[in-house]
Formats: structure tokens, C-alpha cells, sequence
């Protein structure tokens, strides 16, 4: 596991960072559980251990509580996928299996996440009741990261082992081929198993390839 460098008020303040963790938390188990409009301050505060005043004090209202929670999942997600886009190798020497391991980890770590997938569950359900809510998913979630994964293959169009012209829209093609095999009846909050993730990404690479590999 990666170690996260803490900041200074986190080196000086370690229990506050805790407590303010275990709200969030909580706060997200609640938000999945109940659905946003259900989940009540005094329940969260009492499922992470604190008091209601403690959730006022660390983060605000239920609005700001969950756009917390929506930033604490998405950089969480965002840290596995940095480290998902610095493991490609610079030149591959076998782009399938390169894109293939590329694939399992993005699946594996970060489009696999129970808590982000959790969350976009919740989103699908709520968003026409919670509209600014919603503002804050697109503003936080998963679509900022879209640009560093087609910057993957503007590189690899640029180096030859592509044909592409537009590399956002040739990641998009990408995350939905790999996304598609993957079993759909286990529920967002199911992690797929290993092998699951490996024939996804085999599947969906192979299929890729077909499109914008070099004839």
C-alpha cells in the first residue's frame, strides 16, 4: 500500500484527522444505505462515533457532508489511478499485454472501487431530487481523470502503436470495451473477482485493438 504524505495540520492534529475519517465514512455507508434524503446527521454521528456537533464542527451540514464525502472517494480513486498511469511502460515491447495489465489495474483499482461505484449508484437514483449534489459529483467524480487516461494514447498514437485522431474519444471506446464483459447481476457495491477483471480486460483489448491498432 502506497504511504499518503500527511499535511501539517494533519501531522499535529492526527485525532481530529481520525474523527473527521470516520465521519466521512460513516457518512458514505449512510448515504448508500438510506439514500440522501434518509440519512439523518444524529444517525451518522452516532455510526461514527461522535457527536452532532463534532459532524457540524468537522464538516458542516448534510449538503457539505456529502460533497465531502464525494472529494474523499474521488481522491482516493484518483491516487489509484496515478498509480495505474505511471506503471505503462514508456515504449512497450507487447502493446496488447501492456494494454491488457493497463486494463485489469484500471478495472481492478479504480472502475472496480465499491465506494465510487456506490456513490454513482446513489447518483443514478438521486440526482433529479438533488440537482446541486449532482453539480458536485460531475465536478468531483470520476469525469476529471478522463484527460490523464487519454493522455495515454495521444502518446501512443503520437509513437505509432495507434491510429487515432482523437484520443478522449478513443478513451472513452477503451473504458466502455473493458467495462462491458464484466458480470452486471452482482450489484454496485460486489467487487468482481480477479479473474473476472482479467478476462474483462483481455476481451476488451482484444476488441480495441481490432479498431485502433496499426494495419
Amino acid at each position: 500500500m502506497s504511504q499518503i504524505e500527511l499535511l501539517p495540520t494533519e501531522r499535529a492534529f492526527p485525532r481530529a484527522v481520525a474523527k473527521r475519517q470516520a465521519i466521512l465514512d460513516a457518512a458514505k455507508r449512510a448515504f448508500v444505505r438510506d439514500g440522501v434524503s434518509a440519512a439523518g446527521i444524529d444517525a451518522i454521528a452516532i455510526e461514527a462515533g461522535v457527536s452532532r456537533q463534532t459532524v457540524y464542527n468537522q464538516i458542516g451540514d448534510k449538503d457539505q457532508l456529502f460533497i465531502a464525502v464525494v472529494e474523499d472517494v474521488t481522491a482516493r480513486s484518483s491516487a489509484s489511478l496515478m498509480q495505474v498511469l505511471h506503471s505503462f511502460p514508456d515504449k512497450p515491447d507487447n502493446l496488447e499485454q501492456a494494454l491488457t495489465d493497463f486494463a485489469a489495474g484500471l478495472l481492478g483499482r479504480c472502475m472496480c472501487d465499491i465506494d465510487g461505484r456506490a456513490l454513482a449508484s446513489l447518483m443514478e437514483r438521486e440526482a433529479h431530487r438533488w440537482p446541486h449534489l449532482f453539480s458536485a459529483w460531475k465536478e468531483y467524480g470520476p469525469g476529471k481523470d478522463w484527460p490523464v487516461i487519454a493522455a495515454v494514447f495521444a502518446k501512443l498514437g503520437r509513437d505509432g502503436y495507434l491510429e487515432i485522431d482523437d484520443p478522449s474519444l478513443v478513451a472513452r471506446h477503451f473504458m466502455a470495451l473493458i467495462n462491458a464483459d464484466l458480470p452486471k447481476d452482482q450489484g454496485m457495491c460486489t467487487r468482481p473477482t480477479e479473474a473476472a477483471v482479467q478476462k474483462a480486460a483481455k476481451a476488451g483489448v482484444a476488441t480495441f485493438l481490432r479498431a485502433f491498432g496499426k494495419r
